[in-house]
């Protein structure tokens, strides 16, 4: 978000729009801000002025942190579970091609697809993610079936 509210084009693009004193707000679930709602558990979004820009301008700065010990948002329950996807999808992508026959090529390309069903943030990411599970769940019983049936013949 940092990047796109902060390259200039949304200040453009805002002063094509309107003239005069435009007043920003923002509403936001930052992840190390935000409530969690009692009921949902998911984090509650809150509004924020102007001032947000400056902090994603800083925020957009500080990028090349992403990844390292001194990632602000790195150790967000999110991002944890971001990183544990990407080992358990190339874990099982190699487990595949190691026995991968010619007639389960296709099949294995739709497994290697799933991360393009992973989308939004927070719960709706949450959401995305099991979808794609319950997904690579499917996708793996078809391999399995089909490796069972190649083997046969």
């Amino acid at each position: 978000m940092a990047r796109l509210y902060t390259n200039g084009a949304f200040a453009r693009k805002l002063g094509e729009k309107f003239e005069g004193d435009v007043r920003l707000k923002f509403h936001l679930a930052a992840p190390l801000l935000a409530r969690r709602d009692k009921v949902t558990g998911h984090l509650q979004k809150k509004e924020y002025g102007g001032w947000m820009i400056h902090a994603s301008r800083l925020l957009a700065r500080l990028k090349f942190l992403r990844g390292t010990a001194f990632d602000p948002f790195g150790y967000t329950a999110e991002r944890k579970a971001e990183r544990k996807l990407i080992e358990d999808y190339l874990a099982t992508i190699e487990r595949h091609i190691a026995t991968l026959k010619d007639e389960q090529i296709p099949v294995l390309a739709r497994l290697a697809r799933l991360p393009e069903m992973i989308r939004g943030y927070g719960h709706i990411k949450e959401q995305s993610i099991g979808k794609s599970l319950a997904e690579k769940a499917r996708i793996e019983e078809e391999l399995e079936a089909n490796r069972f049936a190649v083997a046969a013949e």
